[in-house]
């Protein structure tokens, strides 16, 4: 599918690979609109790159179906590209050599909720939307979904943030095969460590060594690489129910 011309709804777009996604559609031609919370700099980063901001959290039904809405407002809704999410420690017991008490609960579904829960949410409204659309050609839209390579190989305090990445990279080839009659293709993109504005608050030694630990190349990753494949996702056709990992061959150390 073409990106010129097309609407384009990118979640989590304010920062980081969302902003990378939704700068990298929009020089290439599309109608982008980003969504999120409304405490973010969404606004701001929409206005720098010529593109609609609407506050959403992803985790609600009605807000999503308003953000849908307003994306499709630009014109037929084809791309969704999901990046809202975040992380979150827990373990199966709450350091043992303290009180061994369980892991918090509410801590585990906050990160599912979150991280799965929204990355299903996002799909099932983007993909009634699309599948209500004129084909162009055999395809009606396609939804970009972000995992991480913790979903295979999580480290040590991650089971909420692993397990909810599993799950999307377990959603994928279901989800694909679900949409295949309404000619609607669904891909995932499982990044490693990028270079974010999350890790920016790391310092300067802590970061190099990160990048290091990656094979090739031994850096962090662009956020506009993320970007790239996303755009490659798109524009390819017969990429579908597949799970891509972006991360230089990164293998994740227990901690």
């Amino acid at each position: 599918m073409r990106v010129q011309g097309i609407a384009a709804l990118v979640t989590g777009g304010a920062s980081g690979l969302g902003l990378a996604s939704a700068r990298r559609l929009r020089g290439q031609g599309a109608h982008v609109t980003i969504c999120d919370l409304p405490d973010s700099r969404g606004a701001d980063a929409a206005a720098e790159i010529g593109a609609r901001f609407v506050a959403a959290d992803v985790t609600s039904d009605a807000e999503m179906q308003a953000a849908v809405a307003a994306a499709s407002e630009g014109g037929t809704l084809r791309a969704v590209v999901h990046c809202a999410g975040g992380g979150g420690r827990a373990g199966v017991v709450r350091a043992v050599e303290r009180d061994g008490q369980p892991g918090s609960l509410a801590a585990f579904e906050r990160v599912v909720q979150l991280n799965l829960v929204g990355s299903f949410n996002v799909l099932r409204v983007a993909a009634a939307a699309m599948a209500r659309a004129e084909p162009i050609g055999r395809e009606r839209g396609v939804v970009v979904l972000t995992a991480s390579i913790a979903g295979y190989e999580g480290q040590v305090g991650q089971i909420p943030y692993a397990s909810a990445k599993a799950g999307v990279i377990g959603m994928t080839l279901v989800a694909a095969r679900d949409l295949a009659s309404r000619l609607i293709r669904v891909c995932t993109v499982a990044p490693g460590i990028f270079d974010t504005p999350l890790l920016a608050r790391l310092p300067e030694e802590v970061r190099a060594s990160l990048g290091a630990a990656v094979p090739n190349p031994a850096r962090l990753g662009d956020p506009d690489e993320f970007a790239l494949l996303v755009q490659q996702i798109v524009e390819n056709p017969y990429l579908n129910g597949e799970t891509i990992r972006l991360d230089g061959a990164l293998p994740m150390a227990p901690r």
